[in-house]
């Protein structure tokens, strides 16, 4: 996996320098969204590794697929991989670009796993809470976990924030055991 990272990450850059404002680099998401489903795709995988599958003809079906949003950048970039064989890569290409892109745009993306549904007060006191500690716009999502018992868990990015019941037990058990 992360040779697969640092293969995708020189693509996923090259893509955000071209998208040089916000309309663009949306644009850019929609495309490698789509392109990671194309290349996800079991059929499109056998062709692109299918050494009697000419990289035009990869090229046409994408460009059929895609639709006219897909554009001479599209295609040229979609030449790019397939000549360098990093077709395959575009889901971690797209997962990178949406990353660097929120890091741009001076946002962040955070999951918030809890044993219970939270209240609305409590989503909104806790994004003002991490906006000042983050210092960027957070994009909250939530997801519930009976398992943790209570409290919840908080990711944002590399940052892992364990309040979770069941995440203080283990600390209480290793320091027990230790």
């Amino acid at each position: 996996m992360s040779e697969s990272v640092t293969l995708a990450r020189p693509y996923a850059r090259a893509i955000l320098a071209l998208a040089t404002d916000a309309p663009a680099r949306e644009a850019w998401s929609e495309r490698l969204q789509m392109l990671a489903t194309i290349a996800a795709d079991p059929a499109t995988r056998a062709a692109v590794r299918s050494p009697n599958v000419a990289d035009d003809i990869v090229i046409d079906v994408v460009r059929q697929l895609m639709g006219d949003g897909f554009g001479a950048e599209g295609v040229n970039f979609v030449r790019l991989l397939l000549e360098n064989e990093r077709f395959l890569l575009l889901s971690e290409i797209a997962a990178i670009y949406e990353s660097l892109r929120a890091e741009v745009e001076g946002r962040i993306d955070v999951t918030v796993t809890s044993a219970v549904p939270m209240a609305d007060e409590q989503l909104q006191q806790l994004a003002t809470e991490l906006r000042r500690r983050l210092q960027r716009d957070v994009q909250l999502s939530t997801t519930v976990d009976e398992s943790l018992l209570g409290g919840a868990i908080v990711r944002a990015g590399d940052l892992v924030i364990d309040g979770s019941v069941a995440g203080e037990l283990q600390k209480l058990s290793h320091a027990l055991v230790h």
